[in-house]
């Protein structure tokens, strides 16, 4: 976390204490406990009694001329919007200047990025190194499960039923579900857990260990996800390869559901989304789709 201003250090550790107590995840109170200690710098050590609608609106305007994209920024106003809200909550706070404020609208115009049923089994095969089958069960959990990376993070043996062929997730909004395990899956996660690495806290209950036997972190799951995908795309020139993550696994999963004829709800229910608003950004359709469907028209002149 970025050093601050020591008249906010109250308010911050109220902040972190707010978000234990709501169920955030590591990985998000570490994201937005970063933005808000960013955004508190910006104040020059203005009192929050004093913080204003502007205040908020020139900090998300100095990041955005800074480079940030539209999502980071959006993140950003989400992490000062909790902030206060927070604080309100708690009574440290009467107002809550972040809120109102709109955001950034997004290019929803792009052309997704996603793996398909042909190029997965390629992208798994570039996986290499020591743990091959711990990581090839991480990112077939994200491909064919749709599991978040914080998901997959937070796994514990515990939550995996190797008789019934069951995993049970802890997912956004402190919410359990329950998802069947692909046969091949579970396969391999009967090898990956074979290899488990031996933790070094004896009770360590995570489903992955790192090689520095404690539980694999989401910045290790990411680097080694960008390291496959930079193997995966090494043939192809640099402007040429695509910003493949750990999302976008997840984004093929939804993808692939889709296009077999799932329902919009049971995709939903899989992914774990509390609204099915979220998992219509799934139904994309790509440049072939629509050429094949135009050339089922018969197209007849009339000279």
């Amino acid at each position: 976390m970025r050093t601050v201003n020591d008249s906010y250090e109250e308010f911050i550790e109220a902040f972190l204490i707010w978000m234990k107590d709501a169920g955030f995840t590591l990985h998000t109170q570490k994201s937005y406990l970063g933005d808000v200690s960013q955004f508190l710098d910006s104040l020059g050590g203005k009192k929050l009694e004093q913080v204003k609608k502007i205040h908020v609106m020139s900090y998300l305007s100095s990041v955005r001329e800074q480079g940030v994209s539209d999502a980071t920024r959006n993140r950003k106003h989400a992490a000062v919007n909790c902030f206060f809200k927070a604080l309100m909550e708690l009574e440290m706070a009467g107002t809550n200047p972040a809120a109102g404020i709109k955001k950034s609208k997004t290019d929803k115009n792009r052309t997704p990025v996603y793996l398909d049923e042909q190029q997965l089994p390629l992208f798994l095969k570039s996986i290499e190194g020591k743990y091959r089958y711990r990581n090839a069960a991480v990112f077939l959990l994200m491909a064919y499960m749709g599991l978040r990376v914080g998901e997959v993070h937070t796994l514990n043996l515990t939550d995996y039923n190797r008789d019934r062929h069951t995993l049970d997730v802890f997912g956004k909004g402190r919410k359990w579900r329950t998802l069947p395990v692909p046969d091949a899956v579970a396969a391999m996660l009967d090898r990956a857990l074979e290899e488990r690495i031996t933790p070094w806290r004896r009770k360590e209950d995570a489903l992955f260990i790192s090689q520095k036997g404690q539980r694999l972190s989401i910045r290790n799951i990411q680097q080694i996800a960008a390291d496959t995908f930079d193997r995966y795309q090494s043939d192809l020139p640099e402007r040429q390869r695509l910003p493949y993550s750990c999302h976008k696994l997840r984004h093929s999963f939804a993808t692939m559901l889709l296009r077999k004829g799932a329902d919009l709800r049971t995709v939903q229910e899989l992914l774990g989304h509390s609204s099915i608003q979220t998992t219509t950004v799934y139904t994309h359709v790509t440049s072939r789709e629509k050429e094949e469907a135009i050339s089922r028209l018969e197209v007849v002149l009339p000279f």
